[in-house]
């Protein structure tokens, strides 16, 4: 594969690359650069996780090496579950990944390796070059009920950091949510003879429920689960947010742009010919231009993505119920 089609992968429904020059300088000087995300294995894995699942396949169609972190302690650290409940999560989660196509990564479970020595020195070497205001905004975006933090949640953004240094890895990619614990890795690392890592930050989809929130394993009214049934998909969809010919905050627009064309060639509205008959986009920027006129109806659309998902989860959720 090209230099350049591996580049347009990685940019690929990307909402920032952090810094491009150095993704581009990266695929000139390594064959096969790494890369990883790391997961709470809290709850159900839903397609807020599919978003970064499918940046990882485009990592991996790349050519880079792709590692999955199962963060349990940062889990537990951040108040989402007992140790049974993690335990059992990270077995679950990882046959999800598996069946949603990520059959080359290389899946890590965080305690395997969180416990060394040098590990919990790196943690103390960075405690002591930032403050407690600093590291606290760092998880605003990532904590439970930050306005009551525990001291755990304040190590959380340095395990994170050291996660990056202790799996060798050139590039991080996650939701726009981890950014500023990104940030801080990037000014942390290179003070402990570390590279910077390159970030690659995916969008967020909204709440089922609206623009007030994301997706949540936290809030199960505002997510389609890997598990959902056909049956319980449609339902979801059809009484999901999604006003005529808004484009900003459609959970169902931004399912098709991140899920459904990534995996397609087209993507087909059906409808009965007395509303115009059918219609098929070849690009998401089409899809959302017809929408934006008002030539595709809200219920078009959500049916024609809840068709799309059906087919896309089917996969993951037989490997899950066997």
């Amino acid at each position: 594969m090209e230099k350049e089609q591996r580049l347009e992968l990685i940019r690929r429904n990307a909402v920032e690359v952090v810094e491009d020059s150095e993704l581009v300088e990266l695929l000139k000087s390594k064959k096969n650069p790494s890369v990883y995300c790391g997961y709470e294995t809290s709850g159900e894995v839903h397609l807020g996780h599919l978003v970064t699942i499918t940046k990882l396949l485009d990592f991996q169609k790349a050519g880079c090496e792709v590692k999955v972190l199962f963060a349990d302690w940062h889990t537990w650290l951040n108040q989402k579950g007992d140790w049974d409940f993690i335990n059992r999560q990270v077995k679950l989660w990882e046959k999800a990944f598996k069946a949603a196509g990520l059959s080359d990564a290389k899946f890590i479970v965080g305690s395997s390796f969180q416990r060394s020595q040098e590990y919990i020195d790196d943690i103390f070497s960075m405690s002591l070059k930032t403050t407690i205001q600093r590291a606290l905004r760092s998880m605003q975006d990532v904590a439970r009920d930050i306005e009551h933090a525990k001291v755990s949640q304040v190590l959380y953004p340095f395990m994170q950091i050291e996660d990056i240094k202790a799996l060798n890895v050139d590039i991080t990619t996650a939701g726009l949510e981890q950014r500023k614990i990104h940030m801080l890795a990037r000014e942390i690392l290179p003070t402990m003879g570390r590279k910077a890592p390159i970030c690659v930050h995916t969008p967020l989809i909204p709440s089922l429920k609206g623009p007030e929130g994301k997706m949540s394993s936290s809030d199960p009214s505002s997510l389609i689960s890997v598990r959902d049934s056909p049956e319980d998909i449609k339902k979801k969809m059809n009484s999901a947010f999604c006003l005529a010919g808004v484009v900003k905050d459609n959970p169902a627009l931004l399912m098709a742009k991140l899920l459904v064309f990534p995996r397609m060639d087209s993507f087909k509205i059906r409808r009965p010919e007395k509303f115009g008959g059918n219609l098929e986009f070849n690009s998401y920027v089409e899809l959302e231009k017809s929408f934006e006129e008002k030539k595709v109806h809200p219920l078009d659309l959500k049916n024609s993505v809840s068709a799309a998902l059906t087919d896309i989860l089917e996969p993951i959720r037989k490997a899950l119920i066997k």
